[in-house]
Parts: C-alpha cells; sequence; structure tokens
C-alpha cells in the first residue's frame, strides 16, 4: 500500500478515548487507535495528532454550568495533557517513537510547542501529539487542529469522529438527512455546517489544507484515507 500523503494532522475528540462509558480513558480504545496509527506510520507518513479533553471535561459545558470559561477553558487543556500522554504511552507500546508537544508549560510530562521543534520530530519519523489546544481559552481543539497543520505545513487533516463524513442536518435526528462526498470551505461556512467551528473552516481555507472528515470507530478508515480512498466526506477549494 503506498500513502497519498507526506504528513497529516489527526484530530482526535477526547469523547473518542472514552469508549462506551462515555467518560475517561478506554484502555482498549485508545490500544486500537495505537495500533492504527502505527500503521499509517509503517508507510512513511509524518503523523501529527491534536487530542481534546472532553471525555475529562468540556470547557463550554462547564461553562454553561456556571463556572468561569476561561478557567473552564484551562481545564480542558490541562485534560488534553493527560490524554496526550495517555496516548504517547499507547503509541510508545507500540514501538512508535512519540513526542507530546504542549501549550501550556508542564514540563515535567511534555516539551513546550515550539514550531521549529515540531517540525523536526516529524522530519525524524517521530509522531507528534499537540495537547492544551492553542494555549488559549475560547478557542477549540479543532482550531488548534487547524493551526498546527497550517504551521507545519501538513498536506491534511483528517477530522475523527463517530459518523461517515459531513451530513447537510444531523442523521440521527433527520433520517433522510443527504451525505456529502466532497465539499467546498465556501459551501461548509454557508451553510454553517457543525463538523468543525467556523475558525477552524477559515484557516484551512486562507493555508490551502484539506480536511477530510471520516468516521474513526471503523477499524483501517485512517489507512484508507491515507492511501487515497473515497472515505467520509473531503472539504477542500
Amino acid at each position: 500500500m503506498k500513502a497519498r500523503y507526506r504528513r497529516i494532522v489527526i484530530k482526535l475528540s477526547g469523547e473518542g478515548l472514552a469508549g462506551e462509558a462515555g467518560f475517561g480513558i478506554a484502555p482498549a480504545v485508545i490500544r486500537g487507535i495505537a495500533a492504527e496509527i502505527r500503521e499509517v506510520h509503517g508507510l512513511g507518513v509524518q503523523v501529527a495528532i491534536v487530542i481534546g479533553g472532553g471525555n475529562i471535561i468540556r470547557g463550554v459545558s462547564a461553562a454553561s454550568e456556571g463556572m468561569d470559561r476561561a478557567t473552564a477553558d484551562y481545564m480542558g487543556m490541562m485534560a488534553g495533557v493527560i490524554n496526550g500522554v495517555a496516548l504517547q504511552d499507547a503509541l510508545e507500546k507500540e514501538e512508535v517513537p512519540t513526542r507530546v508537544l504542549s501549550a501550556l508549560t508542564i514540563q515535567e510530562v511534555a516539551e513546550p510547542y515550539i514550531r521549529r521543534r515540531a517540525i523536526r520530530h516529524l522530519e525524524k519519523g517521530r509522531i507528534v501529539i499537540f495537547a492544551a489546544g492553542t494555549g488559549n481559552p475560547y478557542f477549540t481543539t479543532d482550531t488548534a487542529a487547524a493551526l498546527r497543520a497550517a504551521e507545519v505545513h501538513a498536506d491534511l487533516i483528517m477530522k475523527a469522529t463517530k459518523v461517515d463524513g459531513v451530513y447537510d442536518a444531523d442523521p440521527q435526528k433527520v433520517p433522510a438527512a443527504q451525505r456529502f462526498e466532497q465539499l467546498s470551505y465556501e459551501e461548509a461556512i454557508r451553510r454553517n455546517l457543525q463538523f468543525m467551528d467556523q475558525t477552524a473552516i477559515q484557516l484551512c481555507r486562507q493555508n490551502g489544507v484539506p480536511i477530510v472528515v471520516f468516521d474513526m470507530t471503523v477499524r483501517g478508515n485512517i489507512l484508507k484515507v491515507v492511501s487515497g480512498e473515497t472515505i467520509g466526506t473531503l472539504v477542500t477549494e
């Protein structure tokens, strides 16, 4: 199998690590993700991962319950570091060299995010996990993924979800919802489609970074996307 892309950024939600429990980290789930990423890495693809913390705390949800939004967002960033360290452990058990780079300074467990250092790690064949979002409250991990992808000159963002692409309505609520095979950035913004936040889509548009939205729960999908198969929805110019 041959890879179509040289350097990719995978956006993983914290919720995706929780499994059926809906919270915390499910060891079997994180091991499965690590095994899939190892296969992609084995093709010579440079892999970076942006990971959220929603399986532990989501800033928006906590703020809606009365917590200060900035405080809640910082807690979410720290949760993302916890997930990053857990994923690093799972990847290194797959014998894949991995580095966690955090936008918050937590030097005992993660390197500080430095763009040139991140690129160098990728060039040396290490998987890079970007944790703690952008390091700023009020910005989502989607925006962090778009920002990091632009900074390291990634060829693609892979947005991992629990559905098989982008729909014109929520397929769980609207059985007749139509799935898009391909979308332009402009149409995604105009329709206000909710697969990523608008800031992230605009960043991808400005920097020419295509997005593939795919179902992470199907084993082998990451490898299929990287090899160029039509999986999920492609968002591009």
